[in-house]
């Protein structure tokens, strides 16, 4: 096959590689001056907007190989200020290494081996030669959205079958419009195998999201944005509603990725792919306030933006805005990265909010906080788990020949029982619990990860087996019978993490974590601010806490779970994170069993 599309790996091949059959000769016309130009070219740095570098004053760009050695040792904040202000030319060789390395970092799969790529292409047409004839794409492409930038029609192809190979290696993604355009330009800078493994690394990221792969998320995603830019760009929101009355926000922020995607210039997009690749989507939700507050600020000089041309199709005038906007690559990203009050933890915490708030409208009643149970059994484990989980649990397993009032009591194994009960007869715990959780996960299997009655009573033995995996399950009987716990949303291994002062965070955890109790009482207690739009306070986001003498779930006035680094005692208080009351009567415990689950495949 042959190599690149619109790209080259080094400079000296640039001229030879004008005439290769994935270069569009329409492609030059999308710039000022021809795209394949030497980057020691003056007119390149000096006419375009991109690249107005001044000699002697600004410092020289850093190399692949310094960025390298820095991810190797694991130094990613200086590679995140690195990638922000080094703005290479659009020609600079640098990328071909560059992408591939950064997407590479965020791959959980071992689908990198070499030829794995083309296995899976003969796998699927049952051939590596492209076909002359169009491919259909996957039902997860949205085809108004399929954007080529400038490849040629053989780029096209190579792209397509880039996303159906991606498709039928991840059959989870059900709605992602933004694959095909990244495909697109992953292919300007890199063979189609490397394309290929750099999409895989987005898509399988797990401590940061780039693709969104399902349409409620789709939709979380550009609910975040508009509930951010209502906080962050007030003065262009109301300018906006005022010049259209009946301007729907919704309608305008449906279409936020594509005032960049389609209507940025090419040299503006590779510099926001440079951070993107390593920082996450939250690169681009910067860019879009920054986007909306241009627009803004136009609307008020410039007649072509004034509010009898907008106010008719303010969404198609952003995008129209987009193509001619007036500032340079560097100094849009500079606006972007000055943006205050914009942290990962608070995108994230509007972004979880968001994502419960549209689950919980047929899960949570909000004034008794207690469950309505779904009359489905799409959100059950499956007949088999339910087996794994009573061969394992000393907290769901029933006894056999209950009463019906012992029924609603759980049993657990004695220490030195062998022979587990193997059939249930009440399964209501189970599926309550169950129910609970996240949509998503419980499309996964659950596994044991931690047990007191197997691996003994240490905090150390619990993070070594724990802290890893996200998320987690925690499940609680105490030696009065009680049985309460707590979904854990993050890794315990962030009470390592440092802050950006180089400390250590003392609570970590989004708002998707919840309190349960099982027995006496039959309760969920969610984040507080699931229920409430308005900004509570840093009381109301202690999440999780620990260290190598405790475990704390939520805080704020008391503590909802704590336990000791012996994980013998504990006590449970009412807490502003989850509005809950103490989770057993006495406010201390002494703990008989503690069970940790984790989730296979996550």
């Amino acid at each position: 096959m042959v190599g690149k599309v619109l790209g080259i790996r080094d400079l000296e091949q640039f001229s030879s590689r004008r005439s290769s059959i994935y270069v569009d000769p329409e492609c030059e016309k999308f710039f000022e001056l021809p795209l394949f130009i030497a980057a020691s070219s003056n007119d390149i740095t000096t006419k375009c907007q991109c690249w107005q570098f001044s000699p002697g004053k600004e410092p020289a760009l850093r190399s692949f190989t310094e960025i390298q050695q820095q991810l190797q040792q694991g130094k990613k904040r200086e590679v995140k200020n690195i990638l922000r202000e080094n703005s290479w030319p659009i020609n600079s060789p640098i990328r071909s290494q560059l992408w591939p390395l950064l997407c590479g970092q965020h791959l959980t799969k071992q689908n990198t081996l070499d030829g794995f790529y083309w296995e899976m292409v003969h796998q699927v047409f049952g051939t590596t030669e492209l076909s002359e004839k169009p491919i259909m794409l996957p039902a997860f492409v949205d085809a108004t959205h399929c954007l080529p930038y400038h490849l040629t029609s053989t780029g096209r192809a190579v792209a397509d079958r880039i996303v159906n190979v991606l498709g039928y290696d991840c059959p989870d993604i059900t709605y992602s419009p933004v694959l095909y355009p990244i495909t697109s330009i992953l292919l300007h800078f890199m063979s189609e195998e490397e394309a290929y493994i750099c999409l895989a690394g987005l898509v399988g990221s797990k401590e940061k999201v780039f693709i969104n792969q399902t349409k409620l998320l789709h939709e979380v995603t550009w609910k975040t944005v508009m509930q951010i830019a209502k906080k962050h760009t007030k003065s262009a929101i109301s300018y906006f509603q005022r010049i259209c009355p009946g301007l729907k926000l919704e309608r305008v922020f449906m279409d936020w990725c594509w005032w960049i995607l389609a209507g940025l210039p090419f040299q503006h997009l590779v510099r926001i792919m440079d951070c993107y690749f390593h920082e996450g989507i939250k690169v681009l939700y910067r860019v879009a306030l920054v986007i909306l507050n241009l627009f803004h600020k136009e609307c008020q000089s410039n007649n072509e933006w004034s509010p009898d041309n907008i106010k008719n199709d303010i969404g198609n005038a952003m995008i129209k805005f987009c193509k001619k906007i007036p500032v340079s690559p560097a100094k849009l990203l500079h606006a972007a990265f000055s943006i205050r009050g914009l942290s990962s933890q608070y995108i994230s915490r509007i972004f979880v909010k968001t994502e419960m708030l549209l689950k919980s409208r047929s899960v949570l009643n909000s004034g008794s906080k207690q469950l309505i149970k779904s009359r489905s059994s799409d959100n059950l484990p499956t007949s088999q788990s339910q087996v794994n989980i009573q061969m394992m649990s000393h907290t769901l397993t029933i006894r056999e020949k209950m009463h019906s009032e012992s029924c609603r009591n759980l049993h657990f194994g004695l220490p030195g029982t062998t022979n587990f009960i193997k059939t249930w007869t009440d399964r209501q715990f189970l599926f309550t619990l169950w129910s609970w959780l996240p949509v998503r996960i419980t499309m996964y299997q659950p596994v044991l990860l931690y047990t007191t009655e197997e691996h003994g009573c240490s905090l150390t033995t619990f993070y070594v087996r724990v802290e890893q995996h996200e998320p987690t399950l925690l499940m609680i009987k105490t030696c009065n019978n009680e049985v309460f716990g707590a979904y854990c949303s993050s890794r315990w291994f962030e009470r390592n993490v440092k802050d950006d002062r180089g400390q250590r965070q003392a609570y970590f955890g989004t708002g998707e974590t919840f309190l349960f109790s099982l027995y006496p009482e039959r309760a969920k207690y969610p984040w507080v601010g699931i229920e409430n739009d308005k900004d509570l306070g840093h009381s109301s986001e202690l999440f999780m806490a620990a260290d190598s003498k405790m475990i704390t779930i939520g805080g704020g006035e008391g503590q909802a779970i704590w336990m000791d680094e012996n994980i013998r005692f504990g006590k449970t208080d009412s807490c502003k994170t989850f509005n809950n009351p103490p989770l057993c009567p006495s406010g201390d415990f002494e703990i008989r069993v503690l069970e940790v689950y984790g989730f296979v495949g996550i």
